[in-house]
């Protein structure tokens, strides 16, 4: 049986009355191209494990709704509870709105903020949920690094949905010119207990000889649907130390490719997923070697509760003649339920000689001997289980490599941790 599919006609419709001229001509192309390969279903092989009906059902909602959106105007208490706890440059897309006056304050020295609507350059129409996101965008962000920025660069996709279905897309297209450096925050968040699905796609193009931190947040309401493509684009010499946390959202996929396309690239990233009762996140990863004495690390781990299900598919390519390539994965998982479920997929394609590539994957629970050794000291079952997931999870947040955001990350795995774990105990196991 043949997918559902996001009507084409409803899309054409509300592609229409968005704002921008400029941006008519692409959204077109975009819509063509999704109209001609659809979304992708559990047929494809990256796909396989996640099912994106849901995505498609709130979106045909919201269209046969007359797809209207909350106006920003309704999350500035949230927004300014992100932007004064987290000292950095702030640009804001809320309910799909690019805030003008955050683009107005962002002129700082070495950053430069425009809207794609004002620099127009012709996406890919390569990946289906990058064409819907094109064929239904508002406007986007380009942003240029030239030096060293004095704080980080937070940039907040924020969502409200009250009493209708919503839908939203955001674009952001950064460049760090080569000898640049910078740290960078992207932070997702929704409010709300109505249906929404949000839909991102970022691009990073880190030039030679540049040094990029980079920390990834979502944070979203337990009913919420989100969708996320990051490209990056490593050129020589240049470093990239990433981490990105999922701790929110009903449904969540993340589509992370990196591309080390010159000599001397060097890229660190690590991920933690949370997942609890009817929650379902995805990672995807691709790092395509392209270049010889390059080097990736990648590491995530997820803590998985109640009845969830979790994806992890990390996938490295050497291309041929990308000699002295240094390329390693590793994924590993503590289940604390019989219901949750991972599927992992740790992937090498080398078509080079000289490589030093490795991978390896884990699935387990939490270690009787260690709850036992706990439980004698006094704990209960429930203090015990939570020190022994903050010990699994802090390996990973002490690697957060934006200083400004660490205590918050810090603050957010643990309350999630909090309720994973509460909900061990509530289930009614021994305590």
């Amino acid at each position: 049986m043949n997918q559902e599919q996001i009507s084409i006609d409803g899309l054409r419709d509300v592609a229409r009355q968005l704002p921008n001229e400029s941006l008519a001509a692409i959204r077109e192309a975009a819509l063509e191209h999704f109209n001609r390969y659809g979304l992708p279903t559990t047929r494809h092989e990256d796909w396989k494990y996640t099912d994106l009906s849901s995505a498609i059902a709130i979106s045909n909602r919201w269209l046969q709704a007359g797809a209207s959106q909350p106006t920003p105007g309704d999350l500035r208490d949230e927004i300014d509870a992100v932007t004064t706890a987290i000292d950095a440059t702030w640009l804001v897309v809320a309910n799909g709105v690019i805030l003008t006056q955050d683009v107005d304050a962002a002129s700082v020295p070495a950053l430069t903020v425009s809207r794609i609507s004002e620099n127009l350059a012709e996406p890919a129409l390569d990946k289906p949920l990058a064409d819907l996101n094109t064929a239904l965008l508002r406007d986007g962000l380009n942003i240029r690094i030239d030096g060293a920025l004095d704080r980080p660069l937070g940039i907040l996709v924020i969502d409200a949905t009250k009493d209708e279905v919503g839908v939203t897309q955001s674009r952001v297209q950064i460049d760090v010119a080569p000898g640049a450096t910078a740290d960078i925050i992207e932070y997702h968040l929704s409010t709300g207990t109505e249906d929404h699905y949000a839909n991102s796609v970022l691009t990073l193009d880190v030039g030679a000889a540049a040094s990029v931190g980079y920390v990834r947040l979502q944070n979203r309401q337990p009913g919420h649907v989100q969708t996320g493509r990051t490209s990056i684009k490593l050129r020589k010499d240049a470093a990239l130390s990433m981490a990105s946390f999922d701790l929110g959202g009903r449904l969540v996929r993340n589509d992370l490719d990196i591309d080390l396309c010159e000599p001397g690239a060097k890229v660190s990233f690590v991920g933690l997923y949370l997942a609890g009762d009817d929650q379902h996140i995805d990672n995807h990863t691709r790092v395509d070697h392209r270049a010889g004495h390059a080097t990736s690390s990648q590491e995530y781990r997820g803590i998985l509760n109640g009845h969830c299900r979790c994806v992890w598919n990390g996938k490295a390519i050497v291309h041929a003649g990308a000699d002295g390539t240094d390329a390693t994965q590793a994924n590993h998982n503590l289940l604390l339920s019989k219901k949750a479920e991972i599927d992992a997929k740790p992937e090498l394609e080398i078509y080079a000689d000289d490589v030093k590539c490795s991978h390896g994957t884990t699935v387990g629970q939490l270690d009787e001997t260690a709850l036992f050794y706990l439980r004698t000291r006094g704990l209960d079952k429930q203090h015990a289980t939570r020190v022994l997931t903050h010990a699994f999870a802090a390996g990973l947040v002490s690697q957060v490599p934006v200083a400004a955001i660490r205590d918050v990350v810090a603050r957010a795995v643990e309350e999630r941790l909090a309720v994973l774990v509460a909900a061990d105990i509530d289930a009614g196991l021994p305590r």
